[in-house]
């Protein structure tokens, strides 16, 4: 037996069994492994972005061309849940999108507006002093600016030819004023005309002697603002000669925007703070509300009055004002974030998180919306007290929603097509053609050619035949009409084209909504979507093209954008479908 196993080949045919026997043990582990890791690998979550949903990768990361955070596409929950308004996420999901929710809290009747705006000169308190007649300038009493001076004080002393003259004229009327009054008086009123005092005037006409110089004196108390003379000049009649302003009361002068203006009034207690100095505030009421908007900040001026005694305040300061308003709104007026909202210009949608359910599930819900309270919207109809709604990641919810075939912001529950006659049909699709030539202008950046098409554009809403429609047709169009006429006439009369394409946004919405609404005589068009427009607000166009022409930015980023519906038109039935496509940069 010893020899047998000191054979060499006897014990390499043993070592050779022993290995293939554990290779073989191996090689089926590892099968098995096999099987089980791609069993795995179909479970495996698939993530893309919500704004480029060409995007497909199997782990997490950023969107190669907006750089949004990749999210999961949502896999099946085995929920049961069938609802297309509910949503499920995975706690995965919901960590990447960042979703924070909070419940909708009522409102206090009380709202505070915050404005911004700087000290100012009163100028129903500001005393230009002139030259009441020409000469030089023979003594300056006040030789700076800023130098405080008191009402009657002398400011400087004139030489005026002209005055000599008229004086020398008193004298002579004066001797023969029994026989000649007329004449005696017209020199008198001369020299009262240029100021001279009655005191000034009979010293003259008594004394016989002609006064050479004549001083001019403040007619207020204040600061010298303005002095635009030097000794020796000469002057002229009329000449500006010093500004005096009383700063013992001041103007505080506010920007209001358009959507604060409903919560303020003339009388309206407000309350200022200044910078230089902390922790005092200053008590007034508004005195002036500027009845005009500035056309470029898009701001009403609102004007307050303050005591400045103690001379604590000084024009162009800073200052920071704030008002408090009653509002109209009872105890039960619900609100929400604005943070919270998705808003396409008539709908106005947010997104509910669905109590008791086994997985995170939110609801989409239409809602209606009312005035706005700084940060917040209050809410007219459509939630209720204790609801809990996404207010941070609301959109990354709406994007995966319409991945997954879910109802959306952009994907209607309800087709509200109605029925039209063929010849309002071809009406409506003149005028949307020439929507699209106002949409190419504004795709070349050219404001005049925008102006000249939002004209034309006018014209053919004009002529679209309203008596054509039925009294269901004819409300839906008398809701939009007189808001695109609005809108259309203001891309003709703003100056900026950044304004025209704020306003085109909205125009848009509209016009996409009648599409949907009554139908064109087009096959197809396309609602597309820019994230980055109007200061990455994000905004839509109707387009008759799939090849993305941003109108928002033109050159600067003419391909940013992507179609995020097709809209079949009564030429196929109305159907329509939502087919995100591929963002072009």
């Amino acid at each position: 037996m010893k020899r047998i196993f000191e054979n060499k080949i006897l014990q390499f045919s043993l070592v050779l069994m022993v290995g293939l026997f554990f290779g073989w043990l191996l090689f089926k582990g590892n099968h098995n492994s096999k099987i089980t890791h791609n069993h795995d690998h179909s479970k495996e979550t698939t993530y893309t972005c919500s704004m480029h949903p060409q995007i497909r990768q199997n782990e997490p990361g950023k969107c190669p061309l907006c750089g949004m955070d990749l999210i999961p596409l949502a896999q099946n929950s085995g929920n049961g849940e069938s609802n297309p308004f509910v949503f499920t996420m995975s706690a995965e999901a919901i960590a990447l999108a960042n979703v924070q929710t909070q419940k909708v809290k009522t409102v206090s009747a009380e709202h505070e507006v915050y404005l911004t705006g700087k000290i100012a000169i009163n100028e129903q308190k500001l005393a230009v002093i002139t030259a009441n007649y020409s000469g030089r300038i023979e003594k300056l009493f006040i030789d700076f600016k800023g130098q405080t001076v008191s009402k009657g004080q002398k400011l400087a002393t004139i030489y005026s030819p002209e005055l000599v003259t008229a004086q020398k004229e008193l004298i002579e009327a004066a001797k023969f004023k029994e026989v000649n009054p007329a004449l005696y008086n017209a020199s008198k009123e001369k020299l009262r005309l240029w100021k001279i005092t009655e005191a000034q005037i009979s010293e003259i006409e008594n004394s016989g002697i002609v006064l050479t110089e004549f001083d001019v004196y403040a007619d207020q108390s204040g600061v010298v603002i303005r002095r635009d003379i030097s000794k020796g000049d000469f002057v002229n009649k009329g000449s500006v000669l010093f500004e005096i302003a009383d700063l013992s009361n001041l103007w505080v002068l506010l920007d209001a925007y358009e959507s604060d203006l409903a919560f303020m009034k003339v009388g309206q207690k407000i309350t200022l703070t200044v910078a230089s100095l902390p922790g005092k505030e200053f008590t007034t009421n508004i005195s002036f509300i500027d009845p005009l908007i500035n056309p470029q900040s898009r701001t009403a001026a609102v004007r307050a009055e303050l005591n400045n005694t103690q001379q604590l305040l000084k024009p162009e300061m800073f200052v920071k004002g704030k008002i408090k308003a009653n509002l109209s709104v009872s105890e039960k007026s619900l609100v929400i974030p604005k943070t919270a909202l998705l808003w396409t210009g008539k709908r106005s949608i947010v997104y509910i998180k669905v109590p008791d359910s086994e997985f995170p599930s939110f609801e989409m819900r239409e809602i209606t919306i009312g005035a706005s309270l700084g940060d917040y919207y209050i809410v007219e109809s459509g939630l209720t007290e204790g609801e809990e709604i996404v207010t941070n990641g609301v959109f990354a919810i709406d994007g995966a929603a319409q991945l997954n075939g879910n109802y959306s912001m952009m994907n209607r529950a309800v087709d509200n097509t109605i029925a039209v006659p063929e010849k309002f049909t071809e009406q409506l699709t003149d005028f949307v053609n020439q929507y699209f030539e106002l949409n190419k202008s504004l795709v070349q950046s050219d404001f005049k050619m925008t102006q000249t098409n939002a004209k034309k554009l006018e014209t053919s809403l004009s002529k679209i035949d309203m008596k054509l429609l039925d009294e269901e047709a004819h409300d839906a169009w008398m809701e939009q009409f007189s808001t695109l006429k609005k809108r259309i006439g203001q891309l003709q009369t703003t100056k900026d084209i950044e304004k025209q394409r704020e306003i085109f946004s909205g125009l848009s919405n509209q016009i996409i909504e009648i599409a949907e609404t009554f139908g064109l005589k087009i096959e197809t068009v396309y609602v597309a979507y820019c994230p980055m427009a109007l200061d990455d607000k994000g905004a839509f166009w109707l387009s008759e093209n799939e090849e993305i022409n941003n109108p928002y930015f033109g050159d600067k980023m003419l391909r940013c954008g992507e179609v995020k519906k097709k809209i079949r038109t009564k030429s196929t039935q109305g159907t329509k479908t939502n087919q995100t496509q591929g963002h072009q940069h």
